[in-house]
């Protein structure tokens, strides 16, 4: 969004404008869903809904311009799928990685790979620790600063960097050919 337009749709969702809720909503749902899903949220968009309801009982509190705005939004995310987790500690039965949604039509050879660069995707970050999951997905998909995720996970900003800085190098071992070219 542009400044401008940020503005004045955070001025007329805190009116209560219908069409400014659904502007945040599809700015951000599929972030915050993709972030639920690769952490193994059972049930992702009820996170989500409970994140999005969170928004909106707090933006009266929420000042900042379009990147706090995001910053803050994903550090609901991320505190809500840690409640999600120790609900779900607290009884039997986890859900395993779910699949990212998969987009449908155009060539199957390309739908192919693209399922199976997907599947190994989200294999790989099933395998990195959840601290370093947590950190990468904030900082891509969630496009934060090290210093928001530092605040964002209660951890401080170079704890941030080691984790980002480890996480990179399990995903480049993962990805031998992905590397810078000789």
């Amino acid at each position: 969004m542009v400044v401008d337009a940020f503005d004045s749709v955070l001025a007329a969702a805190r009116a209560g404008a219908d069409w400014a809720w659904e502007r945040i909503y599809a700015d951000l749902a599929g972030s915050v869903i993709g972030y639920l899903r690769v952490h193994g949220a059972p049930d992702p968009e009820d996170v989500a809904g409970e994140v999005f309801l969170q928004v909106v009982r707090d933006l009266p509190r929420f000042s900042g311009d379009e990147r706090d705005f995001r910053a803050w939004v994903f550090t609901i995310v991320h505190r809500r799928l840690l409640d999600s987790r120790r609900a779900r500690s607290r009884r039997p039965a986890g859900a395993p990685l779910e699949a990212v949604p998969e987009a449908r039509g155009g060539d199957v050879a390309d739908d192919a790979h693209a399922r199976l660069d997907r599947a190994r995707v989200l294999e790989l970050l099933a395998d990195l620790p959840p601290d370093q999951r947590s950190v990468l997905l904030l900082r891509i998909l969630g496009d934060m600063t090290i210093d928001e995720i530092a605040r964002a996970v209660g951890k401080r900003p170079g704890a941030v960097k080691a984790l980002q800085r480890r996480g990179l190098k399990r995903v480049a071992k993962a990805y031998p050919s992905a590397g810078p070219e000789r």
